[in-house]
């Protein structure tokens, strides 16, 4: 049914939610799950750090990936990693349409009203636009 399913994660426990169906997912279809983490471009996180200048959320990044693949792989499934720079939902519609993903799982924040309009959702972008199916998964009010 799926050869590959995208898995873009922030890190949050929302998003480990929908790492279980994603997981289910790939085992049922021996899958691929590809873990992808966006350092978001639109905010600042350039760092001096012993001398060094350092990205912090491309090192969150690779943190929340490495960790995420070890779970993937514990579970029996495959599983790549990738951390890219950028605006977060066209960058997941990019690297979909490039790895030829299957299907997009994501978690949604579930926020309402006001603060969705004036926030907007990545997820939301990502439903609206993508060329696969999108499986959202409501992350936990708690």
């Amino acid at each position: 049914m799926y050869e590959r399913i995208l898995f873009p994660t922030d890190g949050s426990e929302g998003a480990d939610d929908a790492l279980d169906y994603a997981l289910s997912l790939a085992e049922l279809s021996d899958a691929t799950v590809h873990v992808l983490y966006v350092a978001d471009t639109n905010r600042d996180s350039l760092t001096v750090l012993g001398g060094e200048v350092v990205d912090a959320l491309e090192e969150e990044g690779e943190r929340v990936v490495g960790e995420t693949v070890e779970t993937v792989r514990a579970r029996g499934v495959s599983a790549v990693g990738e951390v890219v720079q950028g605006e977060p939902h066209p960058s997941i519609l990019d690297y979909a349409d490039d790895e030829g993903v299957d299907l997009i799982v994501m978690a949604t924040h579930g926020r309402r009203g006001l603060d969705r309009y004036l926030l907007g959702s990545v997820t939301e972008k990502v439903v609206r636009t993508a060329s696969v199916p999108v499986l959202t998964v409501r992350m936990d009010e708690e």
